[in-house]
């Protein structure tokens, strides 16, 4: 082999391999069984929040502009008023750009729970959410135990009884099964 052809091949080794210690780690989406993944956004005040613990929490990915979303957030509002009282939590973590038009979606449609703001979708991206509506459904101990995709109709029997189920769970019991 001639002396420029191995100068060549070694030049592009090491650029390859420069490259693979650029690049980002790759995204593992969040699934079922999984521990939730912790946050830290601001919320539409401008505190910084992550999810509660020792809660059940209802973790919905969303944005102003998702015509699913838009409709599924009044069962969320009438899920979160039944359940609240008894270590319910939902966390909505809103993907829009502009915070404004968050703040006026909130305020238009009574959303009286956390709203997160990921403005650069870097958590939603963490999990592994590019569509939207998604939702994930998380015990006591912070361990997802659903994941919805797309618009859920959150007062129906099916979520409202295993709502009820993980809620009477005790950190230390067994998982229920939807």
């Amino acid at each position: 082999m001639n002396k420029r052809v191995m100068i060549a091949v070694g030049l592009l080794l090491g650029l390859v391999a420069i490259l693979l210690v650029l690049m980002p780690e790759p995204v593992h989406p969040v699934r079922v069984g999984d521990m939730a993944k912790p946050i830290s956004l601001p919320t539409l005040q401008g505190d910084i929040q992550g999810l509660p613990e020792g809660k059940v929490v209802l973790l919905n990915f969303w944005a102003t502009w998702c015509p699913p979303c838009r409709k599924e957030v009044p069962s969320m509002v009438k899920v979160y008023d039944k359940f609240k009282d008894r270590g319910f939590e939902i966390v909505a973590v809103s993907v829009d750009k502009q915070r404004d038009d968050v703040v006026k979606f909130v305020q238009e449609y009574g959303m009286n729970f956390t709203v997160l703001h990921d403005v650069n979708s870097t958590f939603s991206a963490s999990y592994g959410v590019f569509r939207f509506p998604e939702s994930y459904i998380i015990d006591r101990k912070g361990i997802v135990r659903q994941h919805i995709k797309g618009e859920a109709d959150w007062m129906k029997a099916e979520f409202s009884h295993y709502i009820d189920k993980l809620l009477d769970e005790s950190v230390s019991s067994q998982p229920s099964k939807l």
